[in-house]
């Protein structure tokens, strides 16, 4: 999820230098809830991954029928995988041949055999994932060295249901869970950070699989409240809009409040790929000389510690950037 989200940062860059262009938009099935959100997005073409290679060809080919006359002026692929160059072979026979209306976001793999093999670092410190996504449309004029803000809408219907389920005060939004168990923070720090912060309301946001987030509620069950399960993707973007402060590790929920502008905490351990790129993110980790040493969260750790560069982020010092991040909202706002 975090990488679709992070992708959509292309919308408002392309749109910003082309404000009459129509954009259509190529995603797993599981993920068209969370386009439909962007309404500049005019037609979503929805990929059922039950289906095989056998039905992304057909899908191809069923984009390629419905195509303009002229032919889509621009392709940009933001994946770089078998997928993506199957739809552009389809597309586009001969895209590597005139390839200036075709733009596809490199996957830097030279730069990633020498991270993961040989431990040497050259990708840019921290690396920004939504700039990589921005980077090429530089050759078609649009701004790729900062982040515009998304422009999410939500129903009148999706606005209520999820505000019938919110606390009524003020609150932050804790997002403890992440698709590989190494780049999540404990969940002992979890209920001690919930404990550090005694007058604080929370929300607790996950998946129908998250079944530990009721042990963190349990911290403060007068103040916590849980809906893991209980929310839609689009429901908990709308969640995070609500809340006064997000905080989550490197997962799609804190590249959601990076594009929408929102206040938040991001918690880095050992992913590579996974820093926010705009202002209202503020991220908390541990210099460690193994650090980063996976993709996404895969792999094992083998530090003497495990999982050191989480648990060194200390619940103490994230219950110090709440209140910190809340007096400069706060000063902000006077």
């Amino acid at each position: 999820m975090g990488d679709i989200v992070q992708a959509m940062s292309v919308i408002s860059a392309l749109l910003s230098r082309y404000p009459d262009a129509t954009i259509e938009w190529v995603t797993k099935q599981e993920f068209t809830g969370l386009l439909e959100l962007d309404v500049r997005v005019k037609k979503i073409w929805s990929l059922d991954r039950k289906k095989g290679f056998l039905g992304l060809i057909q899908l191809a080919w069923q984009i390629r029928k419905s195509d303009h006359q002229e032919g889509y002026n621009v392709i940009y692929d933001a994946h770089q995988n078998l997928r993506t160059l199957v739809l552009k072979w389809v597309l586009r026979p001969f895209w590597f041949i005139l390839p200036r209306r075709v733009f596809t976001r490199s996957k830097e793999r030279l730069r990633r055999l020498f991270l993961f093999f040989f431990k040497v670092n050259l990708f840019p410190k921290p690396f920004r994932g939504m700039i990589s996504y921005l980077a090429p449309l530089r050759a078609l004029g649009a701004p790729v060295d900062y982040i515009l803000k998304g422009q999410w809408s939500f129903t009148q219907n999706l606005r209520e249901r999820v505000q019938s389920l919110l606390p009524k005060n003020k609150h932050i939004a804790l997002a403890p869970s992440a698709a590989w168990a190494m780049k999540r923070w404990p969940t002992e720090h979890w209920k001690k950070l919930i404990e550090l912060l005694p007058e604080q309301q929370f929300v607790l946001l996950g998946g129908p699989q998250d079944n530990f987030l009721a042990d963190i509620a349990l911290a403060a069950p007068e103040r916590v409240l849980n809906l893991a399960g209980k929310l839609s993707l689009a429901e908990s973007a709308y969640a995070i809009t609500c809340c006064e402060l997000l905080i989550s590790a490197d997962t799609g929920m804190i590249h959601m409040a990076d594009l929408l502008g929102h206040p938040g905490i991001s918690l880095m351990g050992p992913t590579a790929f996974g820093f926010c790129s705009g202002q209202t993110i503020r991220t908390l980790e541990v210099a460690l000389p193994c650090r980063p040493c996976t993709k996404d969260g895969r792999g094992k750790c083998h530090r003497e510690i495990y999982q050191e560069c989480m648990t060194a982020i200390t619940p103490e010092v994230v219950a110090r950037a709440i209140k910190q991040s809340k007096l400069e909202s706060f000063n902000m706002n006077i």
